[in-house]
């Protein structure tokens, strides 16, 4: 009888194999922002995660949430009703929050309900700026 363990290699096997998919999952990921356009309010990141021994790669025209608000602003005995569009600021520099869709995002940002046009999966082509980071806060 071998002292090989066919449980232990089956297990070491599949867990390579799932190692190896979820390297190539993209879910959020901490990044620097290079450039930002206020007018498209898309964004060029640098990605920190350093997963493997390569420089990762920049991610180009990444969109940006923007936040719309409303509140009731008291100024003396008057209350006001307040409606706003908060639209973001980044700076070169600032660090920002970036998710990866479940899917293709493409077809949907003008608002519509649409069929991607790809089958990927939680690919940092279809990432987006959710907010920016405690250090890119401070004055």
């Amino acid at each position: 009888m071998s002292g090989v363990n066919p449980a232990g290699t089956l297990s070491r096997l599949l867990g390579g194999q799932g190692g190896q998919q979820a390297d190539r999952l993209n879910v959020a990921l901490p990044c620097k922002v290079v450039a930002f356009d206020e007018t498209t309010l898309l964004a060029d990141v640098q990605p920190l995660l350093k997963l493997t021994g390569d420089q990762p790669a920049q991610l180009l025209g990444v969109p940006t949430l923007g936040q719309k608000v409303s509140f009731t602003l008291q100024l003396g005995s008057s209350t006001y009703p307040v409606e706003t569009t908060m639209r973001p600021k980044l700076q070169r520099g600032d660090v920002v929050f970036v998710v990866c869709a479940d899917a293709e995002i493409k077809n949907t940002l003008s608002g519509q309900v649409a069929a991607p046009d790809t089958g990927r999966r939680h690919s940092r082509n279809d990432a987006v700026i959710v907010g920016v980071l405690p250090c890119s806060l401070s004055e």
